[in-house]
């Protein structure tokens, strides 16, 4: 019997507020991907990192004629999604690991490198 490999798209995630056009595409496509029963990973970086934050979501401005951010990122956790917070980033904007949103895992370099490795495809916005 042969095991069905499972597709896996990894999305580097490096803006927040400033340029939500570009913050909210790792998150329309993880959302598609998922709906495509594709594993989805979204690995927050740089100021992307304050999407992790609680209530910085429900606050940035929409982008691109995407839905808000809000609904994108409680879509893409509903679906199954993986959100991976970068720790030394939190760490550089004084983000406590409490001041981050529920399914978030705050994660380093190795485990993004491993990430990448183990990906049918890697985006970075």
């Amino acid at each position: 019997m042969t095991e069905e490999k499972t597709e896996k798209i990894l999305y580097m995630c490096t803006c927040g507020e400033e340029r939500p056009e570009i913050a909210n595409i790792p998150f329309v496509l993880g959302n598609a991907a998922l709906a495509m029963d594709i594993e989805a990973k979204i690995v927050l970086q740089g100021d992307g990192v304050n999407i992790a934050k609680k209530g910085y979501a429900e606050t940035m401005p929409p982008g691109g004629g995407f839905p808000p951010m809000k609904e994108l990122l409680e879509s893409f956790l509903e679906l199954g999604g993986i959100i991976w917070v970068c720790g030394p980033c939190i760490k550089d904007r004084n983000i406590e690991e409490s001041d981050l949103i529920e399914k978030s895992e705050v994660t380093a370099a190795g485990s993004v490198n491993l990430a990448a490795l183990e990906s049918d495809a890697v985006f970075v916005f």
